[in-house]
């Protein structure tokens, strides 16, 4: 990693892993956390080159990981440029992501080769949001939920051509979104078994289908209530399994549109923060003017608020991530933790990466924000680099 000056963090309520320090501080050094202080007990002797912020009464918390997110400022992930993870990288840290999966829509086989080979050689650099992996978002998926996915490109579940994507992805597939109800071959067991990420999504699975695939090696959902079986009361689907069986987490889209705001707190008298993971899903439109864009070869329509085929089928988002956090602190009884939780804690977890990412802790990577009592964000720190400052 490449070497920068320290920083020191103070006078803010820092949250931490176990823990909440009214009037702390917080070093970092060489990209990681290297002490967190209480306000009798500051940090003395500064190195000289420490660049010093003052929390000012402000909230450090983790760094927002965005599991699910195809293109923002003009750029996407299917681009297959170093030019378009570049902008997103760039522009993440604005609205507090630290880190992200690069996420690929169902496509060709060879434009996903494409996509991933990219990802495979891209080199995170300093003061950007860090790609930390890919979320394979189809094509094994179910054409009757195709939501915004081409129809034409969707394909049967095949571990070899998983395989060949895994290879050509440098093993940086963290993530994969299937409709666990066309697994006929036991592929859910093998993913697993690798110790990827199994999601189900774009899905039409009954109830019984999902509870069979928990007990295969899935254990989330793909944007909760979008492009799956709702609940019915004479079988609950995937929504309904979301909320019944501990063993799954879900990915939710706050914005108020995918899921609206009362249904958005049913999910979450439901599930609770522990087993829910806020994401975008947002596309290229992300930080653009209202206008037509592109999204997996299809025109995406996109106003203030959304984005639109041309059948008005909801097409991503233009969501930020700090607006999904208000959209869910503005709950009743959320709090700043459960935000943390939601937007830190278990998208690290669920990837198995906790260990470097998700919590302020000692050792940690330096993912860090300083943000108000309502989510507007003033500093993004990303790898102990201040990557975004409120102006």
């Amino acid at each position: 990693m490449q070497k920068t000056n320290p920083l020191y963090i103070k006078n803010a309520t820092i949250f931490m892993e176990n823990e909440k320090r009214a009037n702390g501080s917080i070093f970092i050094e060489n990209g990681v956390i290297q002490g967190v202080y209480n306000k009798n007990d500051p940090l003395d002797n500064l190195p000289a080159n420490t660049e010093v912020i003052d929390g000012a009464g402000l909230n450090v918390i983790p760094g927002f990981i965005d599991g699910n997110m195809h293109g923002a400022a003009g750029a996407d992930v299917m681009d297959a440029t170093k030019d378009a993870l570049d902008t997103m990288a760039s522009v993440l840290p604005k609205e507090g992501t630290t880190s992200f999966l690069a996420t690929t829509i169902t496509q060709a086989p060879e434009n996903i080769d494409r996509a991933l080979k990219n990802v495979a050689t891209y080199k995170n650099k300093p003061g950007q949001a860090e790609v930390i992996g890919v979320h394979l978002e189809g094509p094994f998926i179910a054409k009757e939920k195709a939501g915004a996915q081409p129809v034409q490109h969707m394909m049967q579940p095949n571990m070899e051509q998983f395989m060949h994507w895994q290879a050509c992805a440098g093993d940086k597939i963290k993530t994969i979104t299937l409709a666990p109800e066309l697994d006929d071959k036991g592929i859910i067991q093998q993913l697993s078994g690798m110790g990827i990420n199994v999601s189900a999504g774009h899905t039409n699975a009954a109830f019984s289908d999902i509870k069979l695939a928990v007990q295969k090696g899935i254990h989330q959902l793909t944007h909760l209530c979008n492009a799956m079986s709702g609940i019915h009361h004479r079988d609950v689907g995937a929504v309904g399994a979301a909320f019944n069986l501990d063993a799954l987490r879900a990915e939710l889209i706050a914005d108020g549109i995918h899921v609206t705001h009362e249904m958005l707190q049913i999910i979450y008298n439901n599930m609770g923060s522990e087993r829910l993971l806020l994401i975008t899903d947002a596309m290229r439109a992300k930080c653009m003017p209202p206008g037509e864009y592109d999204l997996g070869g299809q025109v995406v329509i996109v106003s203030e608020d959304r984005a639109e085929l041309e059948n008005r089928s909801l097409a991503g988002s233009i969501l930020k991530m700090n607006q999904g956090a208000k959209q869910m602190f503005a709950l009743e009884g959320v709090s700043m933790e459960d935000i943390i939780t939601m937007t830190a804690v278990n998208p690290a977890k669920q990837i198995d990466m906790y260990d470097r990412k998700g919590s302020i802790m000692i050792g940690k990577d330096a993912d860090i924000l300083i943000v108000d009592d309502q989510f507007d964000v003033k500093y993004t720190i990303c790898n102990g680099v201040v990557a975004f400052k409120e102006e």
